[in-house]
């Protein structure tokens, strides 16, 4: 299974294409409407949002309501184009057209127009700008922009799916952290919704009004959080993954994907950093029989022994950095005069744990099914049920 993007932030739209899914997963438009709109909500979130609407198409792969087995294309448009259409054209457009003002009025709305030479400290606009030898940041900065996000929630919605329908596995996630506050819990399969319900995902109502307090400050004073976020798989297969090679261990994978998501500076699989802290005989999971399965009596490993699932739900923290496009705009160098200069500050959120805390979800999401369907993979969701349940009664199998 493989899965590519494409698109701009202030482009039409993003395009995207998930490849190797078994025919027969019950997906819909408003499936991945639903998941879209849970990116976009949270508290922090900024102006953009708000006004923001996910324009979904799903443009092959699917036909009344079922995946096909052929690769699925979906595109999710900006509603924001018309005010772009002459920043973004893929074509060249008279001079003038970049004279106008595209938006409000406002200054920061005027900026879109202009050429931006002052690459912003904590944005892939320097590094960028230097590689790809790019005179104008925005041809760095609109495909760099968290926004392209969007389209691995979109495409990850049918790897939710597919894991619940073919495995009853089942993904979601909780904040642990925005700022310095941390919250203490525990979350379970079955509180999916009542974190949705949270405008910080927490299930905790002191917890979520201290959270929203730390955000509140920080918007106050003009500046941004960051904070840690915590993704659990539950049912999954042990197995999954393999110690043979090291570019196909799950924890490499998952950390791996997990960091690419923007701003995630830090991932942690399971209590990796308590474990390095630990003495041996403290620090592994214990095996004890529960029936015909082999169970753990903790979970430090987070699901996860040599680079295989081991039966226990898979857990991974992921750690944010504050959103780099600060309100008390930074220093630079612009380098078209080679002067020293401030970053260009455009909306932003004040916090983004939160919609990242989502996100984390549907990228754990297209790993698992990814490797879901290296172990059991058909051509159809039948074929991939036959698989894994002949394998789960050959597992039992070997408790005698």
């Amino acid at each position: 299974m493989r899965w590519l993007s494409a698109g701009e932030s202030h482009g039409h739209s993003l395009l995207g294409i998930l490849d190797g899914m078994p025919a027969g997963v019950a997906v819909t438009t408003d499936d991945v409407r639903r998941a879209l709109a849970r990116r976009r909500a949270g508290y922090g979130r900024g102006a953009r949002q708000k006004f923001e609407q996910d324009e979904v198409r799903l443009v092959g792969g699917v036909r009344h309501g079922l995946t096909l087995g052929s690769p699925i294309g979906v595109s999710v448009a900006n509603s924001e184009w018309p005010n772009w259409e002459a920043v973004m054209s893929p074509d060249p457009v008279e001079a003038s057209e970049l004279l106008k003002d595209a938006g409000t009025g406002d200054e920061r709305e005027i900026a879109r127009n202009r050429v931006l030479t002052k690459p912003r400290p904590g944005h892939a606009d320097a590094a960028g700008m230097l590689a790809y030898d790019h005179c104008d940041a925005r041809n760095v900065l609109e495909r760099a922009s968290a926004r392209e996000t969007a389209m691995r929630v979109a495409l990850g919605t049918f790897a939710v799916c597919y894991l619940e329908q073919a495995a009853g596995i089942t993904v979601a996630s909780r904040v642990v952290r925005i700022g310095s506050t941390e919250v203490a819990g525990v979350i379970g399969p079955d509180d999916a919704r009542r974190l949705d319900e949270s405008e910080v995902r927490c299930l905790d109502p002191a917890g979520e009004a201290a959270l929203k307090a730390e955000i509140d400050a920080a918007r106050k004073s003009g500046d941004t959080l960051g904070g840690v976020c915590e993704v659990v798989a539950w049912g999954v297969p042990v197995g999954l993954g393999t110690y043979a090679q090291h570019d196909r261990r799950l924890d490499a994978r998952l950390a791996g994907a997990l960091m690419s998501i923007p701003s995630v500076k830090s991932v942690e699989i399971g209590e990796g950093l308590t474990q390095a802290g630990l003495r041996g005989s403290l620090a592994h999971d214990e095996i004890v029989r529960e029936g015909h399965r082999l169970a753990r009596t903790s979970n430090r490993a987070g699901g996860i022994e040599g680079g295989m699932t081991n039966g226990e739900p898979v857990v991974a923290k992921v750690y944010f950095k504050p959103i780099s496009t600060v309100p008390h705009a930074l220093a630079t160098v612009d380098l078209a005069t080679g002067e020293p200069a401030r970053g260009l500050h455009q909306r932003s959120d004040s916090c983004a744990v939160v919609p990242g805390a989502v996100i984390a979800e549907y990228v754990l999401a297209l790993e698992l099914a990814a490797a879901l369907n290296e172990r059991f993979g058909g051509y159809s969701l039948s074929e991939v049920r036959a698989n894994i349940e002949a394998y789960v009664t050959r597992v039992e199998e070997r408790l005698p």
